[in-house]
């Protein structure tokens, strides 16, 4: 028997990496600006809600009582806690259902986070939640401690997810498209996994500079490392 023929290695087109790099930075700011897009309807100290800060509910009959700002958004997740969803939703041709995937253990464990702490203390969880949008916006638009705003998109998505995702009112016109927030979801993890802050940001000029200081072993570079 002969000896077996040598692969040739396949060489990338010399588009390739231009490509690669425009499309990720394009990803980047693209989360970015819709993180950025979603602070100035809940400014705070009031968060869009006005003066009574009352969250949205359901009447005695299951309509939805809607107020405004994020009071409104944060009522629609205790609310649609206790509806029945269904996620990754495949129609039939007849109308039906041909698959889903039923989240509600999640969508309870969110549920009870929502209505017995983010609602009872919601002046700190405002607070919170503006400064992880803004986090999120800036250091995607840097490319700054990228990957650390990557995850915080990821958390934020994820929780988004299970209190929004479906849910559906016509007499409120309230028609929140599942996969918005799964697309949110998966790009996330994308940019999580690729740190795209080493492609045109200012974690591909901090980083070698400080790999000497991770060899001496200093915490806060190796973080930063990690997170970028």
């Amino acid at each position: 028997m002969g000896e077996p023929a040598e692969s040739t290695p396949v060489r990338p087109f010399a588009w390739e990496e231009p490509l690669r790099r425009f499309t990720l930075v394009i990803a980047r700011l693209g989360l970015a600006f819709l993180f950025f897009s979603q602070l100035f309807w809940k400014l705070p100290p009031q968060f869009g809600c006005g003066s009574e800060f009352a969250f949205t509910s359901a009447g005695p009959d299951g309509a939805l009582v809607r107020t405004s700002g994020l009071c409104d958004w944060v009522g629609l997740e205790s609310v649609y806690a206790g509806r029945d969803r269904s996620f990754f939703v495949v129609h039939s041709p007849d109308g039906g259902t041909f698959f889903s995937i039923g989240l509600d253990p999640l969508v309870q464990i969110n549920g009870f986070f929502v209505n017995r702490i983010v609602q009872p203390a919601f002046g700190a969880f405002g607070w919170a939640i503006f400064f992880a949008e803004a986090f999120v916006t800036v250091t995607l638009f840097l490319g700054f401690f990228s990957r650390g705003g990557a995850l915080v998109a990821l958390l934020l998505s994820l929780q988004l997810m299970l209190g929004l995702a479906g849910a559906w009112d016509p007499a409120t016109h309230l028609n929140e498209w599942e996969w918005s927030y799964h697309l949110m979801v998966l790009l996330s993890l994308v940019l999580l996994g690729i740190a795209p802050g080493r492609i045109l940001g200012l974690d591909a000029l901090l980083r070698p500079r400080l790999a000497a200081t991770t060899a001496r072993g200093g915490w806060l570079a190796k973080l930063y490392l990690a997170l970028s």
